[in-house]
């Protein structure tokens, strides 16, 4: 892919080891503003110790991460959402006795500038202040088509539902990057269509970058514009999705004939 842009990430040689057993090694990725990404592997290939390494969940052992220009090893988790990196997960992960609303709104919690005096006080600078995050946080829910639900209790929403408040709560952080670790797992056909046509509307309508890992291969060869394939914690291939689909190592380690 030509991109005449600087990467919004680049990492390089990266690699982490848990008590002298290699998880993920030598691992490098370029992706750049407004790309759809995929990351591809087999169960344990190492796909979701990658997005633990580049959100600091885990420290990597080696290797560096360059994102939005900036070197990130002095960075903690907070300070890579801070800086613009979010991402949901394999196993959602919600306030589930929150509502709907209150779970967007926990995700703008960066945004707030107001101290506790104002807060206890309700001054004015802490009423606007909360009435703007409120109205943000009802856009994105009628973005992700949950703005009806937006007073119900977030673990009482339908699975597919629960998916897409997690992508709303990730966008709340007004993220550069946005990473979803197999956001179509447990969805009907019919969902993960409409799951593809959201992705593709937050890249556009946001102008962000996305990281994907997926299973489903209809999603991601639909999808994304490169696909990068991991087994055994290295990279297999990288290339676009008719290369992968006609590489002759991903179809034996993955793809299958």
């Amino acid at each position: 892919m030509e991109n005449n842009k600087a990467p919004v990430l680049e990492v390089t040689g990266l690699g982490i080891d848990f008590g002298g057993l290699t998880a993920v090694d030598n691992f490098s990725l370029s992706v750049y503003p407004g790309e759809i990404r995929g990351l591809i592997g087999p169960n344990g290939a190492g796909k979701t110790t990658v997005f633990n390494m580049l959100t600091k969940v885990y420290e990597p052992s080696r290797g560096s991460i360059i994102f939005d220009g900036k070197d990130t090893s002095k960075m903690d988790v907070v300070a890579m959402n801070r800086a613009g990196i979010a991402r949901t997960f394999q196993n959602i992960r919600l306030f589930s006795k929150m509502t709907v609303l209150d779970n967007v709104k926990a995700g703008m919690n960066g945004r707030i500038t107001y101290g506790n005096v104002a807060a206890i006080l309700r001054l004015p600078g802490f009423r606007k202040q909360e009435k703007e995050i409120k109205e943000s946080s009802m856009e994105l829910l009628k973005i992700f088509g949950l703005e009806e639900s937006a007073g119900l209790m977030a673990g009482n929403l339908p699975y597919g539902a629960q998916r897409r408040l997690e992508m709303a709560r990730a966008m709340a952080t007004d993220p550069k990057l946005l990473l979803l670790d197999e956001p179509a797992a447990g969805m009907n056909p019919q969902e993960t269509e409409e799951l593809m046509d959201m992705v593709r509307s937050i890249r556009d309508r946001f102008g962000i970058a996305i990281l994907l890992i997926e299973h489903d291969m209809q999603l991601v060869m639909g999808i994304c514009e490169r696909i990068t394939v991991l087994n055994y914690g290295m990279i297999l291939s990288e290339g676009t999705p008719s290369e992968i689909q006609n590489d002759p190592q991903v179809i034996k380690a993955y793809l299958g004939d």
